[in-house]
Order: structure tokens, then sequence, then C-alpha cells
């Protein structure tokens, strides 16, 4: 590793031991040829003035008063008065943790920046955690210092109360934005100067701790380093997205999760390109932003495209080009749904935290139905069966990949089941055909075992969600004394449908026709909603819960 920049080592003092580390393939590959010395803060932002973009818009944006609009010369003078807050008032030395907590807005954008530019170890956090989450994550993380919204305020004064059980003795200093008061962000960075030497870091500092969404155990932090924030900008962007600098994005995803900080940030910036940032958005409200701001491309979850496409109809639509879904697996059906709706060809991704972006994907034309895609360029995948052997075209097995990206946990003994013998294994169940396109079948957990037979959840999900009445649904098994599990579907039917008898049957012999008739739910439960997390991510794991509940509605 490349002499660290940081004085605080703790981040480099707790990466896993190198022999558990996934083989990184870095070298020969021009893509990802950077230098020893590298602060991706200043690839993303300051070398967009170097190359004269300075006057293209970065950032768009509307509140109360108005639409708004923010140039690459004044995001970069905010940055970098942000940075002076943070090592002059904070005094943040590099390789200091700093937990972030915000919407999707132009402060927490500028501060994410700030902290990486002055050499500090973000820690971005989803607006909606408790104190007592957040506690596992500062505990987790050491972290002493804090920028939040100040409409998030509450969960972090929680976490400075004594008497709270979220209660963190280590935080000692907790900053807002967004806020008017004169200790504020906002307030202390007006005063400060537009420039700022970026911290010499190396190419392999953290600068990047993400930690994992819709688990139910302890949180898993994944490292992640300068060149990685470069290298998920460098392939999937670059080769699969193509953006360009004319190119407007939007979506849902939080800053927070590394499907939007690529996505709506680092993407972007890293071509000269702009952003659209919403704090929060429904179906309907994301496709009037597509219309108000002309947005060539779009990022949320696969339930979102699928409400949105059938109130596709009452939006402009014209400037958007391309529609990228990840955080979840992409029916079909919602693939189909939104393309008749649009006429637009969906890109789906499959990704990871740990991978801190997407390693498999197809566009365009190199699309292949029922396919997620082929690894992205700089990546390689196979399929291999429980003793770790490679298994043959169209074979089930766990999907293992390597690429430029991999899998660097704080300090938790799970790194030796994500990385084996150099690959990581993302959890995923796939088949791989001959031409190397990969076919989501489930989450290894996922796998429902009924009678012998293997049933993807997923797939069953898919067949469902045909159906006219099924606005969404999720599969999980459920125990039996006779079949091990039965396939139990928990659905929500689209308004005008009735919950019935009739209704189970008639969903139960869809399935059959759909696909193999062992796999159709034998148990059927309608409900009107189901869990998601903050990211749009189905809780199969509380579908499951509700499944051994003892007299509980579900």
């Amino acid at each position: 590793m490349e002499r660290s920049a940081h004085t605080d080592t703790f981040a480099r003092d707790h990466l896993p031991p190198l022999e558990q580390w996934p083989e990184l393939l870095i070298d020969d590959n021009p893509d990802v040829a950077y230098p020893a010395r590298l602060n991706c803060a200043v690839s993303l932002l300051d070398e967009r003035i170097v190359q004269g973009q300075g006057d293209r818009t970065a950032l768009h944006w509307r509140d109360a008063s108005g639409r708004h609009s923010m140039n690459y010369h004044e995001l970069l003078a905010l940055v970098n008065r942000i940075a002076h807050v943070l090592v002059e008032d904070m005094q943040l030395q590099p390789g200091n943790r700093l937990l972030l907590r915000g919407p999707n807005n132009v402060m927490m954008a500028s501060s994410w920046l700030a902290a990486v530019k002055a050499g500090l170890v973000t820690v971005p956090t989803m607006p909606l955690l408790r104190a007592f989450e957040l506690k596992q994550i500062i505990s987790k993380a050491s972290i002493r210092a804090v920028l939040c919204d100040h409409r998030l305020a509450q969960e972090i004064e929680n976490c400075r109360d004594s008497g709270h059980p979220g209660f963190c003795p280590e935080l000692t200093d907790v900053r807002f934005f967004q806020g008017d008061g004169p200790q504020s962000i906002d307030a202390l960075a007006r005063g400060k100067p537009d420039h700022f030497k970026a911290c010499d870091t190396a190419v392999d500092d953290v600068c990047l701790i993400a930690f994992t969404s819709g688990t139910t155990g302890k949180p898993k932090g994944c490292m992640h380093f300068h060149r990685d924030v470069l290298a998920m900008c460098d392939t999937f962007s670059r080769h699969t997205l193509k953006m360009q600098p004319d190119d407007i994005v939007c979506g849902t995803p939080p800053l927070a999760f590394t499907f939007g900080l690529g996505g709506l940030l680092c993407f972007p910036l890293r071509v000269g390109a702009s952003s659209v940032l919403v704090e929060r958005l429904t179906p309907d409200e994301l496709l009037a932003t597509v219309a108000e701001f002309g947005a060539t491309m779009s990022f949320t979850a696969p339930t979102y495209y699928r409400q949105m496409a059938t109130l596709a109809g009452k939006h402009d639509l014209s400037s958007l080009k391309n529609s990228v879904s990840a955080g979840e697996a992409l029916p079909d059906a919602t693939r189909q749904l939104w393309k008749k709706a649009t006429g637009i060809e969906m890109i789906d991704g499959i990704g990871g935290t740990e991978m801190i972006h997407v390693y498999v994907s197809s566009a365009g034309k190199k699309v292949r139905p029922g396919a997620i895609g082929k690894v992205v360029p700089g990546y390689v995948a196979q399929v291999v069966d429980e003793n770790f052997h490679q298994v043959g075209p169209g074979v089930v097995g766990r999907l293992a990949v390597k690429g430029p990206t991999g899998c660097r946990y704080l300090d938790d003994e799970r790194q030796a089941m994500f990385v084996q013998h150099g690959w990581n294994l993302p959890g995923d169940t796939f088949a791989m055909d001959e031409e190397g396109y990969l076919y989501y079948q489930a989450r290894n957990d996922d796998m429902i075992v009924s009678s012998g037979y293997n049933i993807a959840g997923p797939e069953v999900e898919g067949a469902l969600l045909l159906h006219e009445a099924v606005l969404e649904c999720g599969v999980v098994g459920k125990p039996d004394p006779d079949r091990g599990s039965i396939v139990k579907a928990f659905v929500v039917l689209k308004p005008g449908a009735a919950a019935s008898e009739d209704m189970v049957k008639a969903l139960q012999d869809h399935v059959k026709a759909a696909i193999a008739p062992y796999k159709y739910p034998r148990a059927v439960k309608f409900v009107d909603s189901l869990p998601r997390t903050e990211t749009g991510k189905l809780q199969r794991f509380v579908l499951r819960q509700w499944t051994i509940e003892q007299g509980g509605k579900k």
C-alpha cells in the first residue's frame, strides 16, 4: 500500500488482513490506471475547472422559492469553504471519520466532497436511521464528529443524551447545516476562502465507509479507497451508461447509499454532467422532475418503475434516454411494462455496497431477455457450486466476481465469508449461458426448498406480477411439516381488485400456467403494503418473520 496521508490511522489499521482481500484486477487496465497520490474529490471537481468546464451546470434543485442551479465554479467554491470549516473550526485531521446525515440536497453533496477533499473518512447514513441504529455505526467506526441536516437533529441529539439507549459518549463535535444559526455550517462557510489545498491522500487511503442497508444482523461497514470511487465511474458509468457532459440525471436513491452516491453525484461530476437533487420523490414526482428539468437519465428501484409506468402518459418524458434500475432484482414484467409505457429499454444492474456499485449490467441492444447482463468491463465472474467448482452453462450456482473494486469490511469476521479464494461472493444465485449472460435466480437465502425442489422466490414474484390484479408482491418460504417449506406470497392488489378465495385461486392458476406448476404459491396473503428499506429493497426477512408469527394479523 502507498504511504498514507492519514494522521489518524484507524481506517487503515482496521482493514482486513491482506490475505483476506479479494484479488483486485487493476494491473493492465487503463481505465483504472490511477497515480499513487490521488484525492478523488479533486478528480471529480477540481479537474472539471482545469478542463474548462467551470461554467457548466453541476447541480439543479427546487425549493419554496423556485428552481435553482449551481455551476462547477460555484460548487467548487462551496466545497472549499466547507473544507475550511472542517479543518479550522472542527479541527478534524486526515483519517478522522465524519458521520454525514442529510437528504439529497446541495449541502449534503458538498459536505461529502469537502470531507473527502480534506482527507477525512466519510460515513454517510440513511436519513431514516434512529439513534440506536446510529449508535452501532458510530461505535463501529469510532466516530466523534457529525455533520447533519438540522431537520434530522433529533436522532443525533438522542445520541448525545446520556439517558437514551442510543447514547454515544464518543460524539464530541456535532454541527448542523441547512440552518440559519451563526454556528451552522452554512454560516461558518460563508466567511471562509474559496480556495482549499486538498489533502495529499494515497490512492488506497480509505475515503468512504458505507454501511450496508436492509440487513437483520450487525451493520457491516464497507471500506472504499479514493481509487474505488473513481473506478465505479470509469467502469459502469463509462462503459455501460456511457454518461456524457450533456446528461442531466435524477432519481431517488439517497446519497448515503452507494447507488445514489454514484448515480446522482460521482458519475455526472466525472464527465461534467449535471444532477437534479430532490429530497423526497414519489413515483409521480420523479416523472414530473424528469419533465421539468429535461432529465436524460433516471436512477431508481424496480418498484418505482412499475408504479411510474402507469403514470408515464401524464408527463412529457421526451428528454429521457436511459433509465437505470438497481437495488433489487428487476422482474421482467416490470421491464416490459416500463418499455411499453415509454419505449425505453431498462438498464438493469446488480451491484452492492461491498463492491461499491454495479458490476453486472447491459444496455441497449446488448440486453438479453431474462438476463441482467454481462459483467461490466474490468470485472470477471463465474458461477460456482458449494465446493467452489465452476459449473457449466445454464447450471444454477453461487455468483463469484472480481474486478478493480472489492469487499473490505471494517473489522468484521464476515470478511472470510464474503471473500473466498480471491473472489467476492455477493450472496446471489445465478446461471450463466455460453455467451456470458448472467441470469439472476435469487439471493442465496431466498431459495425455497419444497419437497426437494429448489424454487427461486423472485421467479414466482415475476410470474405473479404478470397478473392484471397484482400491484406488488413478495415471496418467501413458509416452514411446512410435510414439504419442508411451501411457497407463500404476500400480495398487494391494484385498486379495484378484491381480496377473496376466488382471487387466491386465480393467482395460483396463473402462476401454474406461467412457470412450472410445482412453484405456485400454496399460501397467499393479501396485504396493504410490503416492507421495504429506505432504498426500496423488499425486506424478505420481514416477510419470513410474518410467516412464523403466531396469532398475528400477517
